[in-house]
């Protein structure tokens, strides 16, 4: 394990000649910390499959350096998604677009179509940059955990793992890209991320949803994820947190301390920006060895709330717990 101060040019060199060996390289996005390759690399980009346990079936996205660079990897680019691209990129926003050829098919899990973002990071942009190829790259943690938003994360998350981390500090965000498509010249939601659906709605129109069906045509639409090691409860109060061996995640400041071991609070104000930015990073927190379960409050459903639950939800799934 070797974490390095990520802007550093000597770092970014030594990352970039890494990835062109085929070596797998963790780096900060402005979403999420990710766990990158070179896109065109196939074996390269196994070694992530391999590492993280991703089942194959689950795309990636892969990350750009220019906004040009979208017309060499997408065989065509609809109105919409370069108004998108044009507004949002760099960015915490992934499209969904056709691959031509030179997109592996073990990046899209056999699909006809690829993820691509140009993301916000200047660690990044500069790795991307260095290397002149796409890196793929799913978030830096093991398959189904919560995302890394600090590089002690990752190093934590994969500690008994010869990987390079670029340290770029803190993510802004705190949660990962928003995912759109394009059927028929619409534009379909396919995860709630740092982009708001307001944000979209007001560049391109009214969104489609991403329907249930069990598919999986993006990153994050598999039916449990983002989940602790412990049982993840949602509740609608203090008042709910019931069982004192446990941690408890709250949305603003709370009236009154419920009995549990250990709080986090995602904004005392009350600021989903903030709230965000905190998600992952206190989730991991709670997540301790000395509780028996999380218990995690409502999130006001709008903006950046929206994206919040709907990992919570997706975290809560994975036991049988009764979500109120």
């Amino acid at each position: 394990m070797e974490i390095l101060d990520g802007y550093l040019p000597a770092s970014i060199q030594r990352a970039a000649d890494l990835l062109t060996r085929g070596e797998l390289v963790a780096f900060p996005t402005e979403t999420v910390y990710g766990l990158g390759a070179d896109a065109l690399n196939s074996l390269a980009v196994a070694g992530i499959f391999e590492l993280k346990k991703r089942p194959h079936f689950d795309p990636l996205i892969i990350h750009i350096g220019e906004k040009e660079w979208l017309r060499r990897y997408a065989r065509s680019v609809p109105p919409k998604a370069a108004e998108l691209a044009s507004r949002f990129w760099p960015g915490p926003l992934t499209l969904i677009l056709e691959k031509n050829d030179l997109i592996p098919d073990i990046v899209t899990s056999g699909l006809p179509t690829v993820g691509i973002r140009m993301p916000a990071h200047p660690v990044a942009l500069e790795l991307i940059r260095r290397l002149d190829r796409p890196i793929a790259a799913p978030s830096a943690n093991p398959f189904g955990y919560m995302s890394p938003t600090r590089a002690a994360h990752v190093a934590a998350m994969f500690k008994d793992t010869p990987l390079l981390i670029l340290d770029g500090g803190d993510s802004a965000f705190g949660i990962e890209s928003s995912i759109v498509s394009f059927p028929s010249d619409s534009v379909r939601l396919h995860r709630h991320g740092a982009l708001t659906a307001e944000d979209l709605t007001c560049a391109v129109g009214p969104l489609m949803e991403k329907k249930n069906d069990g598919s999986c045509e993006s990153p994050g639409e598999l039916p449990y994820h983002y989940a602790p090691h412990k049982p993840l409860v949602i509740v609608e109060s203090i008042g709910e947190a019931k069982n004192p061996r446990s941690s408890y995640l709250s949305f603003k400041e709370l009236s009154r301390n419920p009995e549990v071991r250990h709080i986090r609070t995602l904004s005392p104000k009350g600021d989903l920006r903030e709230a965000a930015a905190n998600f992952f990073s206190f989730l991991i927190e709670l997540d301790r060895e000395d509780v028996d379960v999380i218990y995690a409050e409502k999130i006001p459903e709008s903006g950046l709330g929206r994206a919040m639950m709907e990992r919570l939800h997706k975290a809560s799934r994975k036991y049988l717990y009764i979500t109120r």
